[in-house]
């Protein structure tokens, strides 16, 4: 199943972002490699600063994806005000249906 972890960063968090960065990109390379990640990318502001963040993930359950939401290096680092993870079907341009 996929889950979409729908991330949205503290205010005033971006240096820690910046600091982040490397070890959140080495946790999604790793994620990918485990083929359990459908893509990643950040949510941006009117002046194109990120913000926030959306990954799906793929995971047997809610709870699976819970913990590889918690995971994340940006979690740990208390980055995030809210991090909301939904269930979601892929349904157009899904590369899986060829």
């Amino acid at each position: 199943m996929l889950f979409a972890l729908i991330c949205t960063d503290k205010p005033g968090k971006s240096q820690l972002r910046a600091d982040t960065r490397p070890d959140h990109l080495a946790h999604l390379q790793g994620l990918n490699e485990a083929k359990k990640l459908a893509f990643a990318g950040p949510f941006v502001d009117a002046e194109g600063k990120s913000n926030g963040s959306m990954v799906v993930v793929e995971a047997p359950d809610m709870t699976a994806a819970k913990a590889l939401a918690d995971a994340d290096p940006y979690a740990k680092a208390g980055l995030f005000a809210n991090v909301e993870i939904r269930q979601w079907s892929w349904s157009i341009n899904n590369p899986a249906n060829g």
